[in-house]
């Protein structure tokens, strides 16, 4: 009786194994990285994938900063940045609208959660009407990387992802926070 139960557990647990490996390997899995999750949509239907690599994006960036007046940290952060990748989805169909709300943001969530990202509260001066959340990966006293997630601007059922990667310090990262959503409109033009 006890071997039954035994081989009854063994063949539960096999079954349960298998189950979870099919639906792990399906089309829908959620991605565990920041740039899985960028491979997975970024050649979807209503997904829009943008790279900027450093040598572009930075002298976009400066001349535009150049217009702000100029700003040490924020122009050291600048020249730190290597590539800006951003996703956005524009839904036009309810259940696009709740891929957004249930799927996109929840998926993101948990990528975040996993990646060890620590999130960074948005104060009101920095606060956009596009760009809700802030999160960054730390190693040691320096940041590879900025995590930005939101909507597209005048959509708000849309889903933006940003993604800033480069070599930055955490009072750089709070000057990009404050420059970001001004930047994004000529980023995405």
């Amino acid at each position: 009786m006890y071997t039954k139960l035994r081989l009854l557990s063994l063949v539960a647990v096999l079954g349960l194994a298998l189950t979870v490996s099919c639906r792990t390997s399906g089309p829908e899995t959620p991605a565990r990285t920041v740039a899985e999750f960028f491979r997975k949509y970024e050649n979807r239907s209503g997904f829009k994938a943008t790279t900027l690599s450093a040598g572009f994006t930075t002298r976009l960036l400066l001349a535009r900063l150049g217009k702000l007046g100029g700003n040490n940290e924020l122009a050291q952060a600048l020249t730190s940045v290597r590539e800006i990748r951003m996703l956005t989805f524009t839904p036009t169909t309810d259940r696009a609208q709740r891929l957004v709300a249930a799927g996109l943001n929840k998926e993101v969530d948990g990528l975040l959660a996993s990646e060890r990202y620590t999130s960074i509260p948005v104060s009101a001066d920095s606060a956009s009407t596009t760009i809700t959340r802030y999160a960054i990966r730390q190693q040691g006293d320096r940041v590879p990387e900025l995590v930005a997630t939101g909507n597209v601007e005048a959509v708000p059922e849309s889903f933006a992802l940003i993604a800033v990667s480069g070599n930055f310090t955490r009072s750089q990262v709070d000057e990009l926070i404050k420059f970001l959503p001004g930047a994004l409109g000529e980023l995405t033009q």
